[in-house]
């Protein structure tokens, strides 16, 4: 994936937890820890959605199990990915898991370079189904999905108003142009004269949803005089 995958651990033993987030950022790969369930499941419900979750299944208060059940009724069908971590090995273990909705299930002890390697195949395997279920661009740690007209970073989805959408995706389609404020009013507000000073506003608004520095820009850039360009290096992935 081009983005910098997001991974949330939970898993009560600190020093798992430490040694696979040691292993995720030498991947250069964000994570997050929580030993237990009902933390991540807050985080879950306020909004984010990592790209993977790694789960063991003896938590203390909420099981596992319990966590995936709860998982369902927060995504329904858009469920992040999840890898079960878990000393219990038995079949019956590995298929309830399984059956419940996990997308793997690996066993302890474990191997730290397996463990990263089943990680990137998970994210690989997600990538390629992103690709094939909609045209999307990536351009740094975000992804523009033109089917469902979102934007995603590191796989949460970024809160933007229709008209936000509409200029992000004109600019970003025509990246390395440089496109005047008359062009961009014309193409998305779909009429020939207006108020042209509604793109500056809304450039401004979506620098500061996707700038770093909104200051030193480094997605929308201004070419003074005439105009605004999306940066094509930034671009990894057009449809």
């Amino acid at each position: 994936m081009n983005s910098t995958p997001y991974i949330y651990i939970i898993e009560d033993e600190e020093s798992i937890s430490k040694l696979i987030s040691l292993y995720l950022t030498k991947e250069k790969m964000d994570s997050k820890a929580f030993f237990n369930a009902e933390d991540a499941l807050k985080e879950l419900k306020d909004g984010k959605q990592p790209n993977l979750i790694i789960l063991d299944l003896n938590l203390p208060g909420m099981s596992g199990f319990d966590f995936l059940e709860e998982l369902k009724t927060i995504y329904n069908k858009e469920i992040p990915s999840v890898m079960i971590l878990s000393a219990r090995d038995s079949d019956e273990d590995i298929i309830k898991g399984l059956g419940y909705g996990a997308d793997e299930f690996v066993t302890k002890p474990f191997s730290p370079g397996v463990l990263m390697a089943r990680i990137k195949a998970n994210l690989r395997r997600q990538s390629f189904a992103l690709e094939k279920m909609e045209d999307y661009i990536q351009f740094g740690n975000f992804t523009l999905l033109l089917g469902s007209c979102v934007l995603k970073k590191n796989g949460q989805k970024v809160s933007l108003s229709s008209k936000e959408y509409e200029v992000l995706e004109f600019l970003v389609k025509n990246a390395g142009q440089v496109i005047s404020p008359e062009r961009i009013y014309q193409n998305v507000w779909k009429v020939e004269y207006g108020d042209i000073t509604a793109v500056a506003v809304y450039i401004q608004r979506l620098r500061k949803k996707i700038e770093e520095n909104p200051s030193d820009c480094k997605y929308i850039k201004t070419d003074f005089g005439k105009g605004y360009i999306f940066s094509d290096d930034a671009v990894t992935h057009k449809i």
